[in-house]
C-alpha cells in the first residue's frame, strides 16, 4: 500500500504496482491499468482527464469509469492511495502528490488541516447540481467544511464492525470476540489506528465499563488505557496479524488464516465471491461510522482542471456510481439518485436491491454510532502509541 513506500519507487508508481497485485488477485477490473500513465505527471494530459487518487475500494473498474466518461465527459485514471490518511496527508504536505493527482478520496477528518495548509481547494457547489440530492445528514457531517466553505464531498458513507467466518466463529455480536483467548491466533485487526483504536475503545467503553467519553477522540489517559490493552493482547499472541491494506485483509479471510477480524464491508463482498461464507456482525457496542470524502487538490485548479473535477463529482452523485459501488463493495453513495438510476436501468441494476442496500446503511446509522476521526486532538500521541504497538 502507499504507506509502505520505501522501496525506491515514486509514490504513484508504487500505488499502481499495488493495484496490479489487486488485479492479479481478481479483485479489481484489469482494464483499469490501461487507462493511466502509472500516476506520473503528464504535461500533455487533456483537460477532461482526471487523476483520481483515492481508497482502492472506491474504484469501479474500467467498465465503470467508461460509463462515467460517457455520461460526464470526464476520463478517470484511478490510483489507490492506501486508505490510511496519515501517509496521504504526508504526501500532500511534503511529497509530490499535488503534482500528480487532481482529485482525492480520503477518510473524513483531515479536510480542515489540508485547507489551512492551502493544499486543497473548496468546491463550488453551484457546479455540482446533483449535490442537492445528497441526504441532509450526510451534508451535515461537521468536518466537510472549513471557514464556511465546502472542502469535502461525502461520496461514500458506511459503518464498520466485525467480519466473521460463519462455520468457524458462529453467531457473534460483540467486539469481545476479537480478544477472546479461545480464538487466540485466529483474530486480526487493521494496522491503522484510525480504525483499530476506536473499535477497541468502543468495546472497552460499552462492555468493560472503561471510563472513555468519546471513542473517536481519546484523551491521553484514555488512549493509554486502550493501547496498553492492545499491546498486552499482542504480546499474548492473540492476533494472527495486523493486516495492512484491504487485499491482505481479504487474503487472511479467503485463506481462513483468521476467523474473525475487524474490517471493511467490501472484504466481506470479495470473500463471498471467493466462496467464503462470512458475514458482517451487528455489534451490541455500536458501529464505527465513517465517510470517505472527495477533495479537490489545489494543483488541479492551477492546472485548469477544476471544471472537470466538478463534473466528476457531479457524476459520482448521479446514481450510476452509487449503483455500481453498491454491487461491488456494498457501499452507499448518500443520494436517492441511486434508486432512480436503477429504476431507469433495471436491465443493469436491481432497483429493489439498491433500495435495500440504502435502507441497510440507514438502519446502521439509526443505532449507536461512534464517528471515525482521522485527526483527533491527540493524533500525534496516537501515532507514537501505534508505533509502540508495532514494536511490541
Amino acid at each position: 500500500m502507499a504507506h509502505s513506500i520505501g522501496n525506491g519507487f515514486p509514490p504513484g508508481v508504487f500505488s499502481q504496482l499495488t493495484r496490479r497485485q489487486l488485479v492479479q488477485n481478481g479483485v479489481l477490473g484489469a482494464g483499469a491499468l490501461a487507462v493511466g500513465s502509472l500516476g506520473l505527471p503528464r504535461a500533455a494530459r487533456a483537460l477532461d482527464e482526471i487523476n483520481f487518487w483515492a481508497t482502492g475500494t472506491l474504484d469501479i473498474g474500467d467498465d465503470g469509469w467508461r460509463t462515467i466518461a460517457n455520461d460526464s465527459g470526464v476520463k478517470v485514471d484511478f490510483t489507490d492511495n492506501g486508505n490510511d490518511p496519515g501517509p496521504v496527508v504526508a504526501k500532500l504536505v511534503a511529497g509530490n502528490a499535488n503534482d500528480i493527482y487532481d482529485v482525492g478520496g480520503l477518510q473524513g477528518g483531515s479536510e480542515k488541516e489540508l485547507a489551512r495548509r492551502d493544499l486543497i481547494a473548496p468546491w463550488d457547489i453551484s457546479q455540482i447540481p446533483n449535490y442537492a440530492s445528497v441526504w441532509q445528514w450526510a451534508k451535515d457531517i461537521p468536518y466537510l467544511t472549513h471557514d464556511g466553505k465546502a472542502y469535502g464531498m461525502p461520496t461514500v458513507i458506511n459503518a464498520d464492525s466485525i467480519i466473521a467466518v460463519r462455520d468457524k466463529a458462529g453467531s457473534i455480536d460483540s467486539y469481545g470476540v476479537i480478544f477472546d483467548p479461545k480464538l487466540k491466533g485466529k483474530t486480526a485487526m487493521e494496522d491503522a489506528w484510525i480504525n483499530s483504536v476506536i473499535f477497541t475503545a468502543i468495546y472497552l467503553k460499552n462492555s468493560e465499563n472503561a471510563k472513555i467519553a468519546e471513542p473517536g477522540n481519546l484523551t491521553a489517559d484514555e488512549l493509554g488505557l486502550v493501547m496498553e490493552f492492545l499491546i498486552k493482547h499482542k504480546r499474548d499472541r492473540q492476533f494472527r496479524t495486523f493486516w495492512n491494506g484491504w487485499e491482505q485483509g481479504l487474503q487472511l479471510l479467503a485463506n481462513q488464516e483468521v476467523w474473525v477480524m475487524t474490517g471493511w464491508e467490501p472484504i466481506v463482498y470479495a470473500a463471498r465471491m471467493r466462496g467464503v461464507d462470512c458475514y458482517y456482525a451487528v455489534p451490541k457496542e455500536g458501529y464505527e461510522g465513517w465517510a470517505n470524502n472527495t477533495i479537490l487538490l489545489k494543483s488541479a485548479v492551477v492546472r485548469d482542471r477544476a471544471k472537470a473535477a466538478h463534473q466528476l463529482v457531479n457524476a459520482l452523485f448521479s446514481g450510476f456510481y452509487g449503483c455500481k459501488l453498491g454491487v461491488l463493495r456494498g457501499y452507499v453513495v448518500p443520494t436517492d439518485n441511486n434508486v432512480a438510476y436503477a429504476t431507469a436501468h433495471a436491465n443493469a441494476f436491481d432497483p429493489a436491491g439498491v433500495r435495500k442496500l440504502a435502507e441497510h446503511v440507514k438502519q446502521k446509522f439509526a443505532g449507536k454510532i461512534y464517528w471515525q476521526n482521522t485527526r483527533p486532538d491527540n493524533f500525534q500521541l496516537y501515532e507514537t502509541w501505534w508505533q509502540k504497538l508495532r514494536n511490541a
